[in-house]
């Protein structure tokens, strides 16, 4: 029974895996927070809709829309999980140069609430700094960061949910990652759930310096996408460099024109249920196409 490894000089508890299967887990649901991003035909944010532009379904029910908020100031918690398998040992330094370069780009420019933690994953999950607006220790940790054995990704996503699930404003996951799991003791399903249990919305930064399929995981990139999908979250497939570099900057840029609509459910809700999501764009600009990403649900109650 493996456990995963943590800093427990910030006072985090050791976790095992199979206790964690165990746990009793429940979500008791009034409001039920979506965050929402619109782009347009040619992939750029669209920041200025207005609530009656907006129409979401509850298992097909159509919602009244009680909180509304364009370019929501709701403060960010940020879960950044870096991939530190054998594979990534060259790129790492690389990767390091631009994430510090994001870190300093979302303090500057966004709430005075904004945090950031971070964890690292190979065949273990270390978390190495809980949530701080202060960049030098957690730049510090990555320059201490080194490739290594196995990519426990979904360990890393179920470890890094229970620590958002209690944060304030908007819980966003950003994984920099090239692959797929080798040696998580949970498996992709319970890493989805717990990320939907904490309305955590996912964007892997799939780093992929091998342009064609021969060499990458397809496999692992595939589940990447949902797991985006299922939190109303983008994957970025970036090259290292310029690319990796734009990718951060498309992301923030998400954050930034993020919209929050809330509700309250209209009908009755039931333990363990899985309750779906639709949010839809209507009256607007007759011919264009909005694309919409939220979360595709959440749990009503959930024991597991």
């Amino acid at each position: 029974m493996r456990r995963w490894l943590l800093n427990l000089s910030l006072g985090f508890t050791a976790v095992v895996a199979a206790q964690a299967q165990q746990a009793d887990i429940r979500v008791d649901v009034n409001l039920v927070r979506v965050v929402t991003t619109v782009k347009n035909a040619a992939g750029d944010p669209v920041g200025s809709l207005s609530k009656s532009d907006f129409t979401v379904f509850d298992n097909n029910v159509p919602q009244e829309i009680a909180v509304f908020e364009r370019h929501t100031e709701q403060p960010l918690s940020v879960a950044l999980l870096i991939d530190t398998s054998g594979s990534t040992a060259k790129d790492l330094k690389y990767e390091v140069d631009s994430i510090s370069r994001f870190l300093h780009a979302l303090f500057a420019e966004g709430n005075v609430k904004d945090t950031v933690a971070l964890f690292s994953f190979n065949y273990e999950v270390v978390k190495h700094n809980y949530f701080t607006r202060n960049a030098a220790p957690i730049e510090r940790s990555l320059h201490t960061l080194h490739g290594e054995a196995g990519t426990s990704l979904y360990d890393a996503i179920y470890l890094a949910s229970g620590q958002l699930e209690n944060r304030d404003g908007r819980r966003i996951m950003v994984i920099v990652t090239d692959g797929g799991d080798t040696t998580s003791s949970v498996d992709f399903h319970a890493a989805l759930e717990a990320a939907q249990l904490a309305d955590s919305v996912i964007y892997p930064i799939l780093v992929v310096p091998i342009a064609n399929d021969a060499g990458r995981n397809v496999g692992g990139e595939h589940a990447l996408t949902t797991l985006a999908l299922g939190t109303g979250g983008h994957v970025f497939a970036p090259t290292l460099g310029v690319e990796l570099d734009r990718a951060f900057t498309h992301l923030i840029e998400d954050l930034r024109t993020q919209y929050l609509l809330a509700y309250y459910p209209s009908q009755r809700l039931s333990d363990s249920e899985f309750r779906r999501i639709r949010v839809t764009v209507g009256g607007l600009q007759t011919g264009s196409t909005f694309k919409v990403r939220h979360r595709t649900g959440y749990y009503t109650s959930k024991s597991h």
